[in-house]
């Protein structure tokens, strides 16, 4: 049975905890209509994801900016998506709505 105070849209998990939970290894198919959308954002392998993700949860818009300036995060072109589709990338992608953040694995 329910409880009369449970709301589905109440999570009690943390941002770390949230981010984790929607975090896993995927490839370009999963990746390509976030792309299309111009919802992906590419995490460069210097900066630690969780890190890049919780300053997108936290709306930290100080340090996003700082981390784009210097390119470590990047809106993906084309030119990305053929060299990640040629290259067979894998990525470690997290969902931080309304983005998709990617990082490549290096094997």
């Amino acid at each position: 049975m329910l409880k009369d105070d449970f709301s589905p849209t109440e999570d009690p998990l943390t941002a770390a905890e949230k981010l984790e939970k929607y975090s896993g290894d995927v490839d370009w198919s999963y990746l390509r209509p976030h792309f299309q959308a111009g919802n992906l954002i590419y995490v460069d392998p210097g900066l630690d994801l969780k890190t890049a993700g919780l300053a997108f949860a936290e709306d930290d818009q100080g340090q996003v900016r700082k981390w784009l300036k210097c390119g470590d995060l990047v809106q993906p072109c084309e030119l990305h998506a053929e060299h990640w589709i040629s290259e067979k990338t894998q990525f470690q992608a997290m969902i931080v709505r309304p983005f998709i953040l990617a990082q490549p694995i290096h094997k």
